[in-house]
């Protein structure tokens, strides 16, 4: 027998806490004509695409998306997908899940050799179990979780279908 799913995000309610996202970030940039999307791979990176769809849709702010690739338990290395002058660019670092806030926090060392206009974070779903003294800027839904729990978004091709709890 196959276990259910315990879903906290179905496609359609992540669709629509993606769009008040993108809508965030629009009210918290007013007045900026390009914001980079950096998308931590694999999931983080689908985030960041659909952030991108949507803030197309509702403004004409230029985006540019770049991926940043790093091992999550044992982030020494980051590389980025490009590399491109980040001083006074607005940077915004999405991931899917924040858990204890490690990953983002490497996620940054790579943009601290410039000097960016600001660096904020989006994160899909947040967990309450921070080690690490990261925040993130934008939060689809927040979530009290246990230790032992984990939380997996599931998408599909640029698609985010959703989020589960196990």
């Amino acid at each position: 027998m196959v276990a259910q799913k315990n879903y906290i995000l179905t496609e359609a309610v992540a669709e629509k806490k993606l769009l008040r996202l993108a809508y965030e970030i629009l009210e918290n940039n007013a007045g900026e004509t390009e914001i980079i999307l950096a998308g931590i791979r694999e999931s983080g990176s689908v985030v960041a695409r659909n952030m991108e769809k949507m803030l197309k849709e509702i403004s004409s702010l230029s985006t540019r998306i770049i991926n940043i690739t790093l091992d999550k338990k044992h982030p020494r290395g980051v590389e980025l997908s490009q590399q491109i002058d980040f001083n006074d660019k607005v940077v915004i670092i999405i991931d899917d899940v924040t858990n204890s806030g490690k990953t983002m926090l490497y996620a940054l060392k790579p943009f601290l050799e410039f000097h960016p206009k600001k660096i904020q974070t989006l994160v899909l779903v947040e967990r309450s179990h921070k080690t690490f003294p990261v925040h993130p800027d934008y939060v689809g839904i927040s979530i009290a979780t246990t230790l032992q729990e984990h939380i997996y978004v599931e998408v599909d091709g640029d698609t985010v279908k959703g989020a589960w709890l196990e």
